[in-house]
């Protein structure tokens, strides 16, 4: 795949018919990365999976990552609850519950704002895509863009299962778009 390989569109449906196009030279790749430029916002999809052998066990991840480009410090990070943070909360580990029962039954959050958590996750079909995933980690992380520069908020996706089926990364995308946009708008990002 082309270190440049980058899919533009206005609607979620342009650019799902160039993935689309892609994916049917190559329906299974062990290598997928793509900048999706939506509007004003790229979006890089990575998916890596290697399989491993000899003495080496594989892995596989799929990742969504966009920068912010309204400067905020709002901070959240979800991940699927276990039966190890079970244990967690027991012994007094932190836990945002946002007010939607299954969605706070299904997964941990970490914020710094539980107002405005709830109000990125309201939309129900969102939650719902985010609470079905397995072994995720869904934050606005910090990068360095190089040494002694500012640091900048991404928002990150990271999940730890190599996915290629177009339904469901479509799917995973739209909820992923959406909270982007939600947390781009400057109403969402004021106190």
């Amino acid at each position: 795949m082309d270190k440049d390989n980058i899919v533009r569109g206005t609607t979620e449906e342009e650019i799902w018919q160039q993935v689309s196009n892609q994916f049917a030279q190559n329906p299974d790749p062990l290598e997928y990365k793509v900048v999706i430029e939506h509007g004003n916002q790229q979006i890089v999809l990575d998916i890596d999976i290697d399989l491993g052998g000899g003495f080496e066990s594989g892995y596989e991840t799929t990742s969504f990552t966009a920068p912010l480009h309204a400067s905020t410090d709002f901070r959240f990070a979800i991940h699927q609850e276990h039966f190890t943070d079970e244990i967690g909360k027991f012994f007094g580990m932190q836990d945002v519950e946002i007010g939607y029962e299954e969605f706070d039954k299904k997964v941990i959050i970490k914020t710094n704002d539980k107002d405005k958590v709830r109000n990125v996750f309201a939309d129900p079909s969102v939650r719902t895509v985010i609470q079905n995933l397995e072994n995720f980690t869904f934050a606005i992380t910090t990068h360095h863009s190089s040494a002694g520069a500012e640091n900048k908020p991404f928002l990150e996706l990271i999940i730890e299962t190599g996915i290629t089926d177009l339904d469901k990364l479509r799917s995973i995308y739209s909820a992923y778009h959406f909270v982007l946009t939600k947390l781009e708008s400057a109403t969402n990002l004021t106190t």
